[in-house]
């Protein structure tokens, strides 16, 4: 699998001027030049003071909000604050109103600019353990009670903020984060901008035994885990290497927490994985796929493009692309909709058979 070096790294001018930008003190923007930043327009006042982002309820004068349904303007517009996001023809005698094409991707693109995150503070703290053998880069900051392994390489701008423990022969990209107690264990490589949340375990052993002579034998797990760029892992997930080869995450994929990917498991890229999922050996995602909470995925399977199953399903058999599955065993969404109406027809259906049955038999006595 390629190494983070050879995954395409952004635009780094545009990431120093955005870097620049967030961190003068007391920053103000106003309307006109969030609108800039957003591709959109300014309706009103242009030169409107902006200093932060808060939902209606917690505005303040100075805030900018936001709003997409009707209902949700109107409490943005009677709230303190002093601007609005919106797209859509909405407007305003009282707020100024930033009109762009999608308000909740453009809220998205605003709160890293009211809401920076904190600058790596390069160096290495003292109580960490750093094998002799590792590169860090000297932008990179290994936090308090971090130990890097043997052959470890680690990235401009990474950031291990604590606790954390990288095997032997392991390579983090740029602009990682590590939140505290992150354990990646031995040759797992991490591409760019990847950010694991706390108590996450990436490259623990795959789950496989064989039975052998009445005791369960342990197949030794000898493969790794391979991250690609732009993956975000919530906390307390774990995600297993491959008993050979690599389990992989595609870029751009989105994990939740408490989450489990066993060995072998195969993600495609810009994938959406909820809370609770579990993914049993060796399964293929498709790109764009969306697993809702508390799904489960049987082994061996594969998952096309823009697969969505819903909550609280059990994936047993391949699953086509574009498809929506939901249920357990899940099924097609409009199947298992039939299913489910059915179901709650049941008790006036048993009804209505236990007064056929008497009909029936009151039948019969008359016969008699």
């Amino acid at each position: 699998m390629p190494a983070p070096e050879s995954v395409g790294r952004g635009n780094p001018a545009h990431g120093r001027r955005l870097r620049s930008l967030v961190r003068l003190p007391f920053m103000t923007l106003t309307a006109a030049q969030l609108a800039e930043h957003l591709k959109g327009e300014v309706v009103g006042d242009a030169s409107t003071p902006l200093t932060g982002f808060a939902a209606a309820d917690l505005a303040r004068p100075g805030d900018l909000t936001f709003a997409e349904k009707d209902t949700y303007f109107a409490a943005a517009e009677a709230s303190a604050a002093s601007a609005i996001l919106v797209s859509g023809p909405f407007t305003s005698a009282t707020k100024v109103i930033i009109r762009v094409a999608n308000a909740r991707i453009a809220a998205a693109r605003v709160l890293p600019l009211f809401f920076p995150p904190d600058a790596p503070v390069a160096g290495i703290h003292p109580t960490a353990t750093v094998a002799a053998t590792a590169g860090i880069d000297p932008s990179a900051q290994i936090g308090p009670g971090c130990v890097i392994g043997d052959g470890v390489r680690i990235g401009a701008r990474t950031v291990l903020l604590g606790g954390n423990h990288i095997g032997r022969d392991s390579q983090l990209g740029d602009d990682v984060r590590l939140f505290p107690n992150v354990v990646i264990y031995p040759r797992t490589h991490i591409g760019h901008r990847v950010a694991i949340h706390a108590g996450t375990v990436i490259g623990s052993d795959g789950y496989g035994y064989v039975f052998d002579q009445g005791q369960h034998r342990k197949i030794l797990q000898v493969g790794n885990v391979v991250i690609h760029d732009d993956v975000e892992i919530g906390a307390n997930s774990a995600i297993d290497r491959a008993a050979l080869g690599s389990t992989v995450i595609g870029a751009g994929t989105k994990i939740d927490n408490l989450v489990h990917v066993a060995h072998n498991v195969v993600f495609g890229r810009h994938c959406l994985i909820m809370g609770q999922a579990g993914f049993a050996g060796s399964t293929q995602l498709g790109d764009y796929c969306v697993i809702a909470s508390q799904s489960g995925i049987a082994g061996h399977l594969k998952l096309g493009r823009q697969v969505t199953v819903g909550g609280k399903s059990g994936v047993m058999r391949d699953v086509a692309d574009k498809e929506t599955v939901l249920g357990f065993p899940a099924v097609p969404d409009k199947q298992a909709k039939r299913q489910w109406i059915g179901i709650q027809k049941l008790p006036e259906m048993l009804l209505r058979l236990r007064e056929l049955e008497k009909q029936v038999e009151e039948l019969k006595a008359k016969r008699a």
